[in-house]
């Protein structure tokens, strides 16, 4: 059996949460945004919303999910916080994370709260949670905007008591750089960070720990993810449904593509199989040498990218725009990581490019690193 597939305007979320809530009920299966190219006119019956994947580090894909799936995922969520509340949107509808808000307040009764997804303000976000009036208030952010939003309340009293309502954010889509975290919860901000991909229905461990019925485990170094929330695969290519979802011993698991350490229980997620570089013969990650760059003074934001070296096969190359040296940069990865890690190039620019989920557009920086061939400094 086959339902309709609709693309839905992912600029009204008010249309998203409309046509969502006729998809969880068993109508038109919707794909909210603008999708690359054609969808087909039906999927399976029982896939109700399609996920494109953003593409930062490859080829983009449509992650199908079931009604169940989304649902299990917010039932998860509402237990974990402590019970149903009101969701406000600060994210695109059409990236997991903000089809999860939307998905959750359907679970809970509650009207959404719309905030625009495009540039976060950090005044305009705190005035507009004023609207959020249950008694337990939520949202999700990615790291930028919670970035926004302590620098904002370092110095507004008034907008720091307005963040302050929300009984939980939670802050995914990548990892959440430590001292920021440190700081949200100086200032008193309830701040989960989560774990979770379109994959597993967005977030489904939460600082460390799963949530609900989900299971994880770790196999040859990469997290492996298991429950209800898992997605049924990739819409119209089953090669690559094999490749990421698999049976064991009567359960079917998701392989993540993150590499990872379980210590008393609790989920340590390290990088990504396909950050690694091989460079003069040494394995090195690219995820490791932004946690030392990250932790330096004002380089939050410092990206690091392959680029093709002549002499090392690949080399590793940081994108900032912070006002830093490539010399204390070097100085402090090697340090930390040794001499195969140290980056050969400090490009700065005015921003570092995102997508708008507010992830670091890797392919357009390290096709740049590439053009320019890793200049300057090409030796160790």
């Amino acid at each position: 059996m086959t339902r309709p597939l609709h693309a839905t305007a992912g600029d009204d979320p008010a249309a998203v949460f409309v046509a969502l809530r006729d998809a969880l009920a068993g109508g038109a299966a919707i794909l909210p945004g603008t999708p690359r190219t054609g969808i087909p006119d039906t999927v399976d019956q029982r896939i109700a919303v399609v996920i494109e994947t953003s593409g930062s580090t490859g080829v983009p894909k449509r992650v199908a999910l079931s009604a169940d799936a989304l649902l299990a995922s917010a039932a998860a969520s509402e237990s974990s916080l402590g019970g149903p509340g009101q969701w406000m949107l600060a994210l695109p509808t059409h990236y997991i994370a903000g089809i999860n808000v939307l998905v959750r307040s359907l679970a809970s009764g509650f009207a959404p709260v719309y905030f625009g997804s495009g540039h976060f303000d950090a005044a305009e976000f705190a005035a507009a949670s004023r609207a959020l009036d249950a008694e337990l208030r939520f949202t999700s952010l990615v790291p930028a905007q919670l970035a926004r939003l302590v620098d904002a309340a370092d110095d507004d009293l008034d907008l720091l008591s307005d963040v302050r309502r929300f009984d939980r954010i939670l802050v995914g889509g990548q990892a959440t750089p430590p001292a920021l975290l440190a700081r949200a919860i100086e200032l008193g901000l309830n701040v989960t960070r989560t774990y979770g991909s379109s994959e597993t229905s967005g977030g489904c461990v939460y600082d460390g720990t799963p949530i609900g019925t989900v299971e994880a485990r770790v196999v040859d170094g990469q997290v492996e993810l298991a429950g209800p929330v898992l997605a049924e695969g990739y819409l119209g290519d089953p090669a690559a449904s094999d490749a990421a979802f698999v049976d064991h011993s009567g359960a079917r698991w998701y392989r993540t593509g993150d590499t990872g350490e379980i210590i008393d229980g609790v989920l340590r997620v390290t990088g990504r199989l396909d950050s690694v570089i091989i460079s003069g013969g040494e394995k090195v990650s690219l995820d490791a040498i932004e946690r030392v760059v990250h932790a330096m003074p004002g380089l939050a934001d410092a990206v690091a990218v392959r680029s093709p070296s002549a002499e090392w096969g690949e080399v590793p190359v940081i994108f900032t725009a912070a006002a830093a040296t490539l010399a204390e940069v070097k100085s402090a990865v090697i340090a930390a990581l040794g001499r195969a890690s140290a980056p050969v190039a400090l490009v700065r620019v005015e921003s570092v490019p995102q997508l708008p989920n507010g992830k670091p557009d890797r392919r357009s920086l390290t096709a740049f690193a590439a053009a320019r061939g890793g200049r300057p400094g090409a030796g160790r």
